[in-house]
């Protein structure tokens, strides 16, 4: 793995952490090596605080996107602490934003969870500050429509075409920022799929407006919570999302369907080295697939992307399991 050390000018920057808002009870609660309903994983802080100086002995760092929030809180990171008497500590956000943050210094981290491998090219290599040097591909999971149960327009998504219903007057609208959420770009990729598979000229602006449109656009790990809270009547999530919290969804027909690469890596700088391959073996081994399958995300057979040789002997003992 490449290793080298960063210095930062001025003052060191403190590892600020936020969780997403109180989410639906956890189906597999019960289960060993998960947390139960309302409560959160050892090591976790309420949002808006932050975890001063430098990460205590053993915690680990992993900075996951927010689709996977209900997966790494209630689950994953629980189950590594259960496990391997870890720390987990989790910071939830957009892929994109989180890589731009990694980049510009602003927060560091152990682990690198994205939702699309393209984001690790964005960290590699000298120009991108050489952040990663290989990830692992290990999961996906289809981008679907989710609705409110209370919204008027539920019944019509089982009725009528989902561009249809997408376009009618005051439909309340929710998505990610195409700009720093894999979501966020997967959502205006299938508006403009559908246009031109459907004949549909100008359908993406009919039913997104601007790409940043403020009525639409929310932080991801905000997007579940604003939908379940009849904020809004329709959302654009994947499908481990709406499995895992019991959100009615519409599924995508074959020929527009998309969906997430969830990869994981260990960032250059990682404060905790061993500790990241101790927790990313975990997560890719018997116990971290099961919770996996237990909340909706399809496990995948584990692939390399990047330079093989700079991972972990930890890690690629598992992968070779694996396969």
């Amino acid at each position: 793995m490449l290793r080298r050390t960063v210095l930062l000018t001025g003052a060191a920057l403190p590892f600020v952490r936020s969780t997403a808002p109180a989410l639906a009870a956890d189906p597999s609660a019960a289960a060993p090596g998960t947390s139960s309903p309302g409560t959160s994983s050892p090591g976790t802080s309420s949002p808006g605080t932050s975890n001063p100086g430098t990460s205590n002995p053993g915690t680990v760092d992993v900075l996951y996107a927010g689709s996977l929030v209900n997966l790494m809180e209630r689950a994953i990171g629980p189950g590594f602490d259960s496990a391997t008497n870890g720390r987990f500590q989790g910071y939830a956000g957009g892929s994109n934003k989180i890589a731009n943050e990694v980049k510009g210094r602003l927060r560091r981290g152990d682990v690198f969870i994205s939702a699309n491998k393209r984001v690790n090219d964005d960290l590699a290599g000298a120009a991108n500050g050489a952040w990663v040097s290989w990830y692992i591909t290990f999961a996906q999971s289809p981008l679907v429509i989710g609705t409110s149960k209370s919204s008027r327009f539920a019944a019509a998504l089982k009725t009528q075409p989902w561009y249809d219903v997408l376009r009618q007057p005051g439909v309340r609208i929710g998505r990610t920022d195409p700009l720093l959420d894999p979501k966020g770009q997967l959502t205006v990729a299938l508006l403009d799929k559908a246009a031109r598979l459907y004949h549909l000229p100008g359908l993406t602006a009919q039913v997104l407006g601007a790409p940043e449109n403020p009525a639409q656009v929310f932080p991801e790990e905000n997007l579940v919570g604003r939908l379940q809270s009849g904020q809004l009547d329709i959302g654009f999530f994947y499908a481990t999302e709406t499995t895992d919290l019991n959100i009615p969804a519409i599924k995508l027909p074959p020929e527009t369907a998309l969906g997430a690469q969830y990869t994981v890596t260990i960032l250059h700088d990682a404060a905790n080295p061993q500790g990241a391959a101790r927790f990313i073996a975990y997560l890719l081994g018997p116990g971290g697939r099961d919770l996996m399958h237990r909340h909706g995300l399809d496990a995948t057979p584990p692939t390399i992307g990047g330079d093989p040789g700079s991972v972990p002997a930890a890690i690629r003992s598992v992968l070779n399991a694996a396969q």
